[in-house]
């Protein structure tokens, strides 16, 4: 029995794994660099690099209290979670299969023999007997991997654990991402609502002048009517924003885990400054993407599987169910050593003919992992656009900030030098509101760069794959 079992490593271990081993195809036509800003270049992933509450970076106590929740409660993250659990169970399962199985049997049982059967010898008469039957035994079943079917297999469902664990950190990247894009929406509405509402103020206080002067006959009745348009338009937008502010509550509501019903979150600010860019951000921050490493791994398990799809074209060696034990119909001899039994051997099965199924197995698991491929490049590919669109616009937005708080100064020299003259009595109370109302629309017209600066920044941690920071 040793002997037989030593001829079964020795030839496991002499066989060498059938099927290609997994290596991680290069992406050969990928941009050396970044069109707008220098110093970006391609390198290997760093998917499993910690990138710890990315969302902190912008020193904001309610967006931290929000991607908390939406940590703890969120549905979709938890249901994230359970896949991984089961893909774990899953490769722990078949991790299994490469170890024997040992099962203990015990049997006990009393019959009674017919003195009436059929004679297998006639110079014996047959008699009635009444027996024991004692039986314990250790049973053993053990599939010989000596092609690597099992390791294969194995290979392929640890991959897909891995998987399964990049699929629950980029559930976690795109909902926390989806919190602080929301959130910094609501803000930037937040701050929108604050100038329209000063608008509409100027502009009833600026239709009241309008009116005394038609009174007066200094003003027509067309510039009364054209000033109530501009109220009313103000209101209908006041109404809009209130509207865009309630959905991007709800939405923050359900990703938060709480019903839309219940949650309310009070009016706010957008943070003082946007997390400013390093000079020069590392490589590695791009494969710091779970998607991407999501993809890799799903081509390591459909690799593994070409290997699983291939050892069918061989034949299968497999350990009898051996057992060793007693047997006795006394329990006082059941140790004893002529009631000693056992059992062993090999069973192996090729197939002959199927049609063609094993070849187009075989073509199947060829063509998962060329899908497999396909797929990784394109979510690289994806990485590469969702990168340079979120930097582009980042600078872009730069750009337009600083023009736009150049006009901001402006209106606001203008709404001093108008101030100052409508308090020499040399302009009239209708040209200081509509001066600063020029100031308040530019102000307006600021506030929604920054929101916009503020989600482009989201969007640039988002596609890093959760951050820059803590990165060499």
């Amino acid at each position: 029995m040793r002997r037989i079992a030593l001829l079964a490593v020795l030839l496991c271990s002499a066989c060498a794994t059938i099927g290609p081993d997994y290596v991680r195809p290069a992406i050969t036509d990928l941009p050396a660099g970044w069109k707008t800003e220098p110093g970006w270049q391609l390198a290997s992933p760093a998917d499993a690099v910690p990138k710890k509450d990315w969302w902190k970076v912008f020193g904001d106590e309610a967006l931290n209290e929000l991607e908390a929740n939406c940590l703890k409660d969120n549905p979709s993250l938890r249901v994230a979670v359970a896949r991984l659990d089961q893909a774990l169970a899953t490769s722990n399962a078949h991790a299994a299969s490469l170890l024997p199985t040992l099962a203990l049997a015990a049997g006990a049982s009393r019959s009674r023999i017919t003195a009436n059967r059929p004679l297998s010898n006639y110079n014996v008469p047959n008699s009635s007997t009444v027996q024991n039957d004692f039986k314990p035994a250790l049973t053993v079943s053990y599939e010989i991997d000596w092609l690597g079917r099992v390791r294969r297999d194995v290979e392929a469902a640890r991959a897909s654990a891995e998987q399964a664990g990049a699929d629950r950190e980029n559930v976690r990247l795109v909902l926390t991402a989806q919190v602080a894009t929301g959130y910094f929406q609501l803000r930037q509405l937040d701050e929108e609502i604050r100038y329209v509402g000063n608008l509409i103020g100027l502009q009833e206080k600026l239709l009241g002048l309008i009116r005394i002067r038609h009174e007066l006959g200094a003003a027509g009745e067309g510039d009364v009517d054209l000033q109530s348009a501009l109220v009313e338009a103000g209101k209908a937008q006041m109404a809009l924003l209130g509207n865009q502010r309630r959905l991007l509550e709800d939405q923050l509501a359900t990703l938060s885990g709480v019903p839309a019903a219940s949650f309310k979150l009070s009016s706010g600010r957008l943070p003082a400054k946007t997390p400013a860019l390093p000079a020069s951000l590392p490589a590695s921050l791009l494969e710091r993407r779970p998607d991407i490493a999501s993809a890799e791994r799903a081509m390591a398990a459909a690799n593994a599987q070409i290997g699983v799809a291939k050892a069918a074209y061989y034949p299968s060696l497999n350990l009898l169910p051996a057992f060793g034990g007693f047997e006795s119909r006394n329990i006082s001899s059941l140790t004893a050593g002529p009631s000693f039994i056992w059992s062993l051997g090999v069973q192996s099965v090729q197939t002959l003919f199927d049609g063609g199924r094993i070849s187009a197995g075989v073509d199947f698991a060829q063509a998962g992992y060329l899908a497999a491929l396909a797929n990784y490049r394109q979510v690289v590919l994806v990485a590469i656009q969702e990168s340079q669109d979120a930097l582009g616009t980042i600078y872009g937005l730069e750009s337009a900030r600083q023009s736009q708080d150049a006009a901001v100064r402006d209106q606001n020299k203008a709404y001093e030098i108008t101030l100052l003259r409508y308090k020499g009595g040399l302009d009239s109370a209708v040209t200081l509101a509509t001066v600063e109302q020029n100031q308040l629309s530019a102000l307006r017209i600021a506030s929604q760069i920054r929101g916009g600066q503020f989600v482009s920044a989201v969007s640039l941690l988002k596609a890093l794959g959760g951050g820059w920071q803590g990165v060499d």
